[in-house]
């Protein structure tokens, strides 16, 4: 008997049309992207209103800019700094892989004040906005990892283990799937709860709290169970950089919280 599930061969190609070639990764990051779009474009304009579904059409460009080179260079500056001296050509080498959720958030936060203060929008409002449906794309990425058989778990003995070809032959948690019901479908469906409820919608940064605090969770918790990077290994008191990145999230998302209390508006009828 199998003691384990063993990978599915799936081709890490989703779409090939002649010399086009589109990878399970890039089209998750496509398809989280639409969707979180038109989302947040019927979201914004629910009272308090945060935008116009025009503006949300701008913004979108520099949320997916935001998520590329903060992602990128998050990546190089949290888990490869090594490529800064030897090799910095590389890190503009984006077809080779590489991303840090915690950099592509920053980037995207850069993007997030950067057009609200240039449009004049409030800026906790249209954050909560854009925060509400970021977790569509982190579960759609958490797929692809799973399909890429890549980001895998530690080795274990549950009944649902699974063998990854490029992991050696111990059976592993499948800790992409994990990720990917607790930063995906579980944050994602309390987060939609907060932004449909009106009195929860009207306290500015209450969204984008729940979002860094419940996404920093999820990621402390799944790291558990995920094999960390080779060249990094356990970091200060066994914790991985995951989550050493994502306890700030947590303690930036409990503030907001709080402090949405104060900054409540009522809401209009």
């Amino acid at each position: 008997m199998i003691p384990a599930i063993l990978f599915p061969a799936f081709d890490p190609v989703a779409i090939a049309i002649g010399p086009l070639v589109i990878r399970w990764y890039a089209l998750a990051y496509i398809v989280g992207i639409v969707i979180a779009w038109q989302m947040a474009r019927r979201l914004v304009t629910r009272p308090p209103a945060a935008a116009t579904p025009e503006q949300m059409d701008d913004f979108v460009t520099w949320a997916t800019l935001g998520v590329i080179l903060g992602g990128r260079f998050g990546y190089v500056l949290f888990y490869r700094p090594d490529l800064i001296w030897t090799a910095p050509w590389e890190i503009l080498y984006l077809w080779h892989g590489g991303m840090s959720f915690h950099g592509g958030a920053l980037g995207v936060i850069v993007a997030i004040i950067w057009f609200a203060r240039r449009n004049r929008l409030p800026l906790l409002l249209f954050a909560d906005r854009i925060t509400s449906v970021v977790p569509v794309g982190l579960g759609l990425g958490r797929i692809a990892n799973f399909v890429n058989g890549e980001l895998w778990g530690r080795a274990t003995d549950v009944p649902w283990a699974v063998i990854f070809p490029h992991a050696g032959p111990e059976p592993r948690h499948p800790s992409q799937l994990y990720q990917m019901a607790m930063e995906g479908l579980i944050l994602l469906a309390i987060l939609q709860w907060i932004i449909r409820t009106p009195s929860l919608r009207a306290r500015p940064g209450l969204t984008s709290g729940a979002f860094l605090a419940g996404y920093g969770i999820a990621r402390i918790v799944g790291e558990f169970f995920r094999q960390p990077d080779a060249h990094l290994g356990f970091l200060f008191a066994g914790a991985t950089m995951g989550q050493l990145l994502s306890v700030p999230m947590v303690l930036v998302g409990a503030w907001l919280m709080l402090r949405s209390r104060r900054l409540a508006e009522v809401p209009a009828a």
